[in-house]
């Protein structure tokens, strides 16, 4: 199987403190040690880089340009890069308009459009109650939660 990782997985992997690292780290293992294909998108990385650089005070995690584009490295080497492709916006869209999705959620519609332009049948998020309404739109996504890993 196919999974895309949502930002929220690689925000756990980057900060060690946090208390839902050991269960996304143990997650991604037992998915490698599965065999299944683990990816990333662009999307992902410009997520990451929001949330890595923002101070602490505002939900971020505080890093340096430097350190938040180090651990993007790392990402980049470990998991595959979906491409961009121009299916993707209507993909997007459609999801959009068909559920009326708005505000944050527009960027978790984006993520299922990508899985569905690439055939990718899983995304592993710690937010499934925002994936859930996505995931139902065909072709349709599994949305699971690295707990349950």
């Amino acid at each position: 199987m196919a999974f895309l990782l949502d930002t929220s997985i690689l925000i756990r992997l980057a900060n060690f403190a946090d208390a839902m690292y050991p269960v996304a780290a143990r997650a991604i293992a037992e998915l490698h040690r599965r065999g299944e294909v683990l990816q990333i998108t662009t999307q992902n990385l410009v997520e990451f880089r929001n949330v890595a650089t923002r101070s602490a005070a505002i939900n971020g995690l505080g890093l340096t340009a430097a350190v938040a584009e180090s651990r993007a490295a790392g990402f980049e080497a470990t998991f595959p890069l979906l491409l961009e492709t121009p299916d993707i916006f209507p993909a997007w869209k459609n999801l959009a308009m068909s559920l009326g999705v708005i505000g944050k959620r527009v960027h978790d519609a984006r993520l299922v459009a990508v899985c569905h332009v690439h055939g990718v049948s899983h995304l592993l998020t710690f937010n499934v109650a925002h994936f859930a309404p996505l995931a139902a739109i065909a072709p349709g996504v599994v949305i699971t939660d690295p707990a349950t890993v």
